[in-house]
């Protein structure tokens, strides 16, 4: 395999990027000047050392302690399903609190069970909470995750929501626009 196809070949492992999609990004590197190919060359190189989770929500951060942990209150913790979620909730300017990632959800036919979420370290952050919002997927996975946690957190005597449907059954979070991200967040429901 020359490097032209290697390159595409790589790029075609990305989600969503077909053969044709791999074969246009590999020539567009060809065509870039070195000081570019070189920059993008440490782009990837440097997200893979420096990127790690966030010691208290499970975020993508540089930092021991993501900047949203660091600055805002933490009375409110919203329970998302991976860290493209959070940053779908940022980009609708709908939330001031803080975030759980759970880093999946449970899936008895993928052979996940609650053990293999951040779970336990959701239970463990909420000394102070007034008030836990399941924004994980309306899909099936999503809701039994969602169902789970509520019957684990409601018992400490915590308010427990659901983001309200506005996004559709079956799609991602990470896939819907700010306008349904900030009307479903504001409609949110006890569950």
């Amino acid at each position: 395999m020359n490097s032209l196809d290697k390159l595409a070949h790589e790029f075609a492992k990305l989600p969503g990027v077909g053969a044709k999609t791999a074969m246009r990004y590999a020539y567009a590197v060809i065509n870039m000047n070195a000081a570019d190919a070189e920059e993008f060359s440490r782009a990837i190189t440097d997200v893979k050392t420096k990127v790690h989770y966030c010691r208290e929500c499970g975020n993508f951060t540089e930092d021991d302690v993501c900047e949203i942990c660091r600055r805002r209150s933490k009375d409110v913790i919203c329970v998302v399903t991976y860290p493209k979620d959070v940053a779908a909730m940022e980009k609708s300017h709908c939330f001031g609190g803080v975030y759980h990632v759970l880093h999946g959800t449970i899936s008895p036919l993928s052979g996940r069970g609650a053990d293999d979420i951040r779970i336990k370290e959701l239970l463990a952050r909420l000394d102070g909470v007034s008030e836990v919002i399941l924004a994980t997927n309306p899909d099936v996975e999503g809701e039994a995750t969602a169902m789970y946690i509520a019957a684990l957190v409601k018992p400490l005597g915590i308010k427990v929501s659901r983001i309200a449907q506005g996004v559709s059954m079956g799609s991602d979070i990470e896939y819907a626009d700010s306008v349904t991200l900030s009307r479903a967040m504001e409609s949110r429901i006890p569950l």
